[in-house]
């Protein structure tokens, strides 16, 4: 079975972490942390505005002037957001996390985000789809498919 951005999102279950435009480094780690997550949402009023990662953490925690407990997310979140349409196959999302280097991707259906994949997830769920297909292809080319194609098709044993 071809995997879309639908059927991952489905299989992983849960939903998108978000913080508001107001809150803290400090706090955005500690939801990421307790979600075991690698990317948490920005919303404002409701509507996202951006995406805040592990790497964002990473550049910004190097500034003499860092604290995590007064610097807001907003000032170092990203805010071109990239998508795929929920209906992408995995391996059209594979290239857009390698083609724009990037490890997070939020899902979109109807210009409404309704989720969000990492890489990790697609992976998995490349790998899932390969094992489906190797599983297939060993059964098709098995002896026993083989004798009973030809019992089908010729109506005898050789």
């Amino acid at each position: 079975m071809i995997r879309t951005a639908r059927d991952i999102l489905q299989e992983k279950g849960g939903h998108m972490v978000t913080v508001s435009l107001e809150a803290t480094v400090y706090q955005a780690v500690k939801i990421m942390t307790q979600n075991r997550v690698g990317s948490i949402v920005i919303v404002d009023e409701g509507k996202i505005v951006g995406i805040w990662t592990e790497r964002d953490l990473m550049y910004r925690v190097l500034a003499e002037d860092f604290n995590p407990k007064t610097e807001l997310v907003s000032s170092s979140m990203t805010k071109t957001l990239i998508s795929a349409d929920v209906n992408d196959q995995a391996f059209q999302l594979y290239d857009k996390f390698l083609g724009r280097r990037i490890r997070h991707l939020l899902i979109e259906e109807n210009g409404e985000y309704i989720g969000i994949l990492s890489v990790g997830d697609v992976m998995r769920a490349n790998l899932q789809q390969r094992a489906e297909e190797y599983k297939d292809l060993n059964e098709m080319v098995s002896l026993e498919y083989y004798e009973n194609w030809k019992v089908q098709h010729d109506g005898a044993l050789r």
